[in-house]
């Protein structure tokens, strides 16, 4: 059943009277949104026929069953989206199992026995791999330094992503990158470290000069040196290869997406001292840095015309204020409630 269908069904409901129904109250709003409603009342769609005689519109069963097929399978992109878009703004660990998540629906549906299904999930499918084609590195990083999946989601989803040939090409570059980052870090951490520690030894002989003799303070300094030097080589087993060799973490007793990833880091910042410093940086790059409301609504502009003559600095305190206020109270951005009453059509 087309979606225009639907859509004009549902302008025309309005100010009608709904008999014994649960819900009074119709959405103009995505796709999705707007068939599930729409499948509530469906018992009404008849009756409306029966009061205007113009009405030409009116879904046969076959057409319900096939918004609920529909629904079904839109259902994976609602969660996705809410998931990926949401006010609480995930971490980029987050990204890749939402990823495989879709392509595993979209694959799943381009073999469905229903001709419109098959067709629709295809061209979906076809715009999936040219988005994805190449692999998005910082995405797959942030898999790796999330302890529940490490190098064991990357081999299990490319595969299943990609061509076999692609695979097995990006399985390889994710398994390169980290090590070649963990080097970077390593270097910049090691001289600045040896840096500070030299000043420091600098600073504590230069106070003890009055004490030793000048022979001393310049034999002492180039041992500290020696010492700082051999602490500095690292070791035939680096964090990284410690991490990666260890077992994924199973949260028990609770679901994986309580586990605060960036506050498990912070908890064993002893054990990976150089690799936690990455995670932090990594993780903490936001999937998205807009909600779905405003991406796909103009209702939902943060400035609006209210806020328009204040200046930058005192719209941006009244954005931070309200994000810690928000988040020290639990409150997930706008209340539901109000989100809601922008696109209900509450019907008399």
């Amino acid at each position: 059943m087309h979606q225009r269908y639907v859509y004009l069904n549902l302008v025309r409901f309005k100010g009608m009277k709904m008999l014994q129904l649960p819900s009074r109250k119709l959405i103009l709003d995505a796709t999705y949104a707007m068939l599930q409603v729409a499948i509530k009342f469906k018992e009404v769609f008849p009756r409306y026929q029966d009061r205007d005689l113009s009405y030409k519109w009116l879904p046969s069963l076959n057409d319900w069953r096939r918004v609920e097929e529909v629904c079904q399978f839109l259902k994976v992109f609602e969660e996705v989206t809410n998931t990926i878009s949401g006010s609480l703004y995930p971490t980029s660990n987050m990204f890749l199992p939402e990823v495989w998540k879709i392509k595993e629906a979209l694959s799943e549906k381009s073999l469905d026995e229903n001709v419109y299904m098959r067709s629709m999930a295809n061209k979906m499918k076809d715009k999936f791999d040219k988005n994805w084609g190449e692999c998005n590195l910082l995405m797959a990083i942030g898999a790796v330094l999330d302890p529940r999946y490490k190098m064991v989601l990357i081999k299990f989803c490319f595969p299943k992503i990609y061509s076999e040939l692609d695979a097995s090409r990006n399985i390889d570059y994710v398994r390169k990158a980290p090590y070649d980052l963990f080097s970077e870090y390593v270097d910049t951490y090691t001289s600045s470290n040896l840096k500070q520690e030299m000043n420091q030894t600098i600073s504590t002989i230069d106070c003890e000069a009055n004490h030793t003799s000048k022979f001393k303070s310049k034999g002492r300094l180039e041992f500290d040196l020696f010492v700082r030097k051999s602490e500095s080589v690292q070791p035939l087993k680096s964090e990284l290869d410690i991490y990666l060799e260890e077992g994924i973490f199973i949260c028990h007793g609770e679901p994986d997406y309580c586990l605060d990833v960036i506050e498990w880091w912070k908890v064993n910042n002893l054990k990976f001292c150089i690799l936690s410093k990455i995670a932090v940086d990594i993780l903490s790059i936001l999937i998205t840095t807009i909600a779905s409301e405003a991406a796909f609504s103009t209702r939902g502009r943060t400035i609006d015309p209210y806020h328009a003559s204040l200046s930058t600095k005192t719209m941006e305190a009244l954005i931070c204020a309200g994000d810690w206020v928000r988040s020290i109270h639990g409150m997930k951005g706008v209340l539901s409630k109000t989100k809601e009453d922008m696109k209900e059509i509450i019907l008399p």
